[in-house]
């Protein structure tokens, strides 16, 4: 069949056409993948922290100078309660990257679930005596907490303070009756803080953290307590890379300056 000149032309006329459309569309498809791949990397990978309450404070601070110095990376905010009931919670499925504990132990069933690898020592912490500001009570030993008419708060024995609350008084042979054992330090602390009891057993750097509103007070036996804070990142975590990089850095010399002047003694 023979096409005559004029449709010869018309048809190579919309071949350009649909050639220049092609390109067109191709063009915008790629600048679109490139957007789309340059907001991908643009974008802050988040972290997500499980940490002992003992540690909120400094641990805020660690987290706010990694992020000034890895601004690719963003924290979400740590969630900090008892290292048991942040065990229970991350075993159950909630999603965490980094977990910050009070004790070894405490760690031992998130590891046993595969949610850990690499466990490092980043910090150790002593307990001491808290008491309302000049001592009314006159406390100035772990005997003194047995008195009559003193009232004490300690850690329940499933979380780290309470742990090491146990391992004192076992080998001081003394019994405590407390009015009341919390789930996190925190309580213990805000419970004495409030002039709800009169003396709990706290770390060192609860009492230091609190500044005018408590003393603390020291006593025989508080180093062989000691409790040693391990880090870990979980290798089922949505930021595995983040998590790395932010155990990285506690474990620096920055971080661990940080810690230091909140009271922490070295791993």
């Amino acid at each position: 069949m023979h096409l005559s000149r004029r449709s010869s032309r018309r048809l190579g006329a919309a071949g350009a056409v649909l050639a220049a459309a092609s390109l067109a569309l191709t063009g915008c498809s790629n600048s679109s993948d490139a957007g789309s791949s340059d907001s991908a990397s643009g974008a802050k990978q988040s972290i997500k922290i499980f940490a002992a309450a003992s540690l909120q404070g400094p641990l805020d601070t660690v987290a706010k100078d990694f992020t000034a110095a890895h601004p690719e990376y963003s924290v979400d905010p740590i969630v900090y309660d008892g290292s048991q009931a942040l065990a229970t919670q991350a075993i159950d499925g909630a999603d965490v990257d980094v977990f910050a504990f009070a004790s070894e132990k405490s760690l031992e069933p998130v590891t046993s679930a595969g949610l850990t690898k690499d466990v490092k020592i980043f910090a150790s912490n002593t307990l001491e005596i808290a008491v309302a500001p000049g001592n009314p009570k006159k406390i100035a030993s772990l005997q003194d907490l047995t008195k009559s008419g003193t009232s004490v708060v300690v850690c329940a024995s499933e979380v780290p303070c309470g742990q090491a609350t146990d391992k004192v008084t076992k080998a001081a042979d003394l019994t405590l009756k407390p009015v009341s054992e919390e789930t996190n330090v925190t309580s213990v602390v805000n419970r004495v803080a409030q002039g709800e009891a009169d003396a709990g057993l706290v770390y060192a750097t609860d009492v230091k953290a609190a500044g005018d509103k408590l003393e603390g007070v020291d006593f025989d036996g508080a180093d062989d307590a000691v409790n040693k804070y391990p880090v870990a990142v979980n290798p089922k975590g949505k930021s595995t890379a983040g998590g790395e990089a932010f155990e990285q850095y506690l474990l620096s010399d920055e971080g661990q300056k940080t810690l230091t002047e909140a009271g922490f003694g070295k791993p």
